[in-house]
This record gives C-alpha cells, sequence and structure tokens, in this order.
C-alpha cells in the first residue's frame, strides 16, 4: 500500500473511531499521599511468573479503546523502543520489525500496531473493568559527601552482612558499622524518606571546593521490614495538617529533637547504589531493565501484565481544585513494579523528574481501564 493510501485508510479508521468516543472517568475529589501507595522504581525485577487467575483478559475490536487514534503515538515510540530491547516471550517478531521499521509519522506507527498487535481489555476477577491510576516519579536532592551542618541524614548502601541488613530504621541510626555505608548526607529527613518511598532518585552533590555534580541513586534492597506511613502518623496525632512534601519538611525543621522519633514510626529502609548520571535526560532503569520514559511508562503487577508490554490507558489527568475532568488516554509501557502495584485494572505512571513531576505524582490518583496489546496469535 502506498504511504498516500495507508494515510487514507488511517484516516478512516480514526474517524470511524471519533464516533465512538466515551466522557472521561471521574476522578476522586481528593489527592492521596504518595506514602499510601509506595512503588519503588529500578529494582531487580523478580523471577517471571504466570498470568494469575485474578484476571479476566477479553480480546475487544480497536474501536472499543475510548480515545484511540487521539493520542500522538510517535511519543510513546522511545519507550515501545527500549521495551523492544528486552522482549517478553510472544515479541521477538514484533520487536524485529520496530527495529527495522522506524515510523515516519503517527499514522505509519498506527497501523503497524493495528495490523500486527490485538487489544485485549484487562478486568479483575470480580469482572470490574475500572481500577485505579497513581503516579511516582525521580525526586532530586542536594547532598554532601560528609556529615556537616544541616547535612545530616545518610544514604546507606546494602549492607553484605543479612543480619545487618535487616535492622529496623531505629538500630541503623548512629549505628557505628553504617558509618561507612553512607554514600551522602541529605539535609532534609523527609526529602529523604519520600526518595526511599520512590526507590530512586538523583543527588546534586556539592564537594568540598563547593562544586557540584549530579548523579543517581538506584534501589539496591531493603531490610525487610514493613512500611508504614510516617505522614499517617503524624497526621493522626494532630502534628501536621496535611501530608505534602513542604509542610512535613517544616514541621521537621520546626521539631528537630522530635524528628528521630518520628522516622522511627516506618522500620523500612530503602538502601541505594550510586551510579554516574552522563545524560540528565535518561530516566532511571525500571524492573524490566530499560530505562523508563516520563509519561509513557508504567509499573504494574507483572504477575499478570508481562513487563514489556504496550497498554492502552484510559484516566483522567491529575485532580486539581474545581477542575472538570479531563481525559488522560494514550499508549503507555509496562517497564517496572511496586510493592503497591497488585491487581489487573492497576498501574503507577512515572511522571519524570523535577518539581512539575513531583506535583503531578502527588496529584495522581485516578480511575483506570487498560487495554493490553498483544502480537496476533498470541493469547494471555
Amino acid at each position: 500500500m502506498s504511504g498516500r493510501g495507508a494515510r487514507a485508510v488511517v484516516a478512516a479508521i480514526l474517524g470511524s473511531l471519533a464516533a465512538c468516543s466515551s466522557p472521561p472517568l471521574q476522578p476522586p475529589q481528593q489527592p492521596p499521599s504518595r506514602e499510601a501507595t509506595p512503588a519503588p522504581v529500578a529494582r531487580p525485577a523478580p523471577a517471571s511468573a504466570e498470568p494469575r487467575a485474578a484476571s479476566r483478559w477479553t480480546a475487544v475490536d480497536w474501536q472499543a479503546l475510548p480515545g484511540w487514534g487521539g493520542d500522538d503515538l510517535l511519543a510513546a515510540w522511545p519507550a515501545l523502543r527500549a521495551g523492544c530491547q528486552r522482549p517478553a516471550p510472544g515479541w521477538a517478531e514484533f520487536c524485529a520489525r520496530v527495529a527495522l521499521q522506524p515510523p515516519s509519522d503517527a499514522m505509519e506507527l498506527t497501523l503497524l500496531l493495528m495490523k500486527h498487535l490485538r487489544p485485549w481489555q484487562l478486568a479483575a476477577d470480580d469482572g470490574s473493568t475500572t481500577g485505579l491510576l497513581t503516579g511516582y516519579f525521580e525526586p532530586l536532592l542536594q547532598a554532601t559527601r560528609t556529615r556537616q551542618g544541616a547535612f545530616q541524614w545518610p544514604l546507606h548502601a546494602l549492607p553484605a552482612d543479612p543480619a545487618l541488613r535487616r535492622l529496623p530504621r531505629r538500630d541503623i541510626d548512629g549505628h557505628p558499622r553504617f558509618e561507612a555505608l553512607a554514600l551522602a548526607f541529605v539535609d532534609d529527613p523527609f526529602a529523604l524518606l519520600q526518595l526511599q518511598v520512590q526507590g530512586s532518585g538523583r543527588l546534586l552533590v556539592r564537594d568540598a571546593s563547593g562544586a557540584e555534580r549530579l548523579s543517581r541513586v538506584a534501589w539496591a534492597g531493603h531490610n525487610d521490614q514493613p512500611f508504614q506511613s510516617v505522614a499517617r502518623a503524624l497526621l493522626d496525632r494532630g502534628e501536621v495538617a496535611d501530608a505534602t512534601p513542604r509542610t512535613l519538611s517544616d514541621w521537621a525543621r520546626r521539631n528537630p529533637a522530635q524528628v528521630r522519633d518520628a522516622l522511627a514510626v516506618n522500620p523500612r529502609v530503602v538502601y541505594f547504589r550510586e551510579e554516574a548520571l552522563p545524560d540528565a535526560s535518561i530516566g532511571p532503569r525500571g524492573a524490566q531493565g530499560v530505562p523508563l520514559t516520563p509519561g509513557r511508562s508504567v509499573a504494574v503487577d507483572r504477575s499478570i501484565v508481562p513487563l514489556g508490554t504496550p497498554l492502552w490507558l484510559d484516566s483522567t489527568e491529575p485532580w486539581s481544585p474545581g477542575a472538570a475532568p479531563t481525559p488522560m488516554r494514550r499508549l503507555v509501557m509496562a517497564q517496572d513494579t511496586g510493592s503497591a502495584i497488585t491487581g489487573a485494572v492497576r498501574a503507577d505512571f512515572f511522571w519524570g523528574w523535577g518539581e512539575e513531576a513531583a506535583l503531578r505524582a502527588g496529584r495522581t490518583r485516578q480511575p483506570l481501564r487498560l487495554w493490553a496489546l498483544l502480537p496476533q496469535g498470541l493469547t494471555p
């Protein structure tokens, strides 16, 4: 088919789909606390698992995908290409096409997907097709190599001793064997706690001369202790009016003598490894082992959705006061996992890094519908 003919076919398809558009899902009334749904990024992938019974896959036509044809699919191409670096079983042929045929425009990519893939709607075991979308991001923290001034809060490397590794937070603070494991020191204990919840981040490290260097710290493991929300404990005691990062950091500055006891409510500690960051535009590696793409990578329950699977996401933009829900319908890639990301219709949306990403991630608690796009002939 000629390029002109292909465009005519796509135009006809998109025209028919436009008539099938549906109203946006209704968002909840309040934004969540990020600590309520921790989703560490850049974890080593767990052992592969078969899709479990607590999900239902239903093959559907492309017309069933709300907003299909309205997304800028070329924006998803980097994530799709990255995912094909480590293809799941059954994806080798399609990924070979991706490697050989970079699309010249969104129409060509639309045709490629529709010719070689088939959409399957995901549902919970009870048949519900509506689930939950949350968000995460990569924090940036100021740091120093030595403990000095306000920089009193250490990030630790993973201890080699299993017994040492499992100590709860309260026993780690001030432990002499952890002094040699400090990668850097930050000046905000709640920013450090947020970094541990997110599982990965960036450090702007200032050395003795005052020069600054940007690096990345990635998830290396944790101490096998249960996660408890420090913010929730402070809210319940009336210590803070809300759980925003600014409020928590302000509370820590006003109550320095109470900070360690407050943090000890959460015995879970995440350990890190430091990596060079030669290109600040590259995202952290997710559980699939490829860099995450802001706005196009999501964390999923990999016992149900294999990593590397393209997904069509139907949700709404993050909550904002007084705003009507705005549809967010786009192609994303399942490229990460998280401890709170469980279930078939459940995803954690990677917003990227920086203040805007942090704001959006903190506000994301949206209704969600998901469709997995699988190669023709491949069944869940």
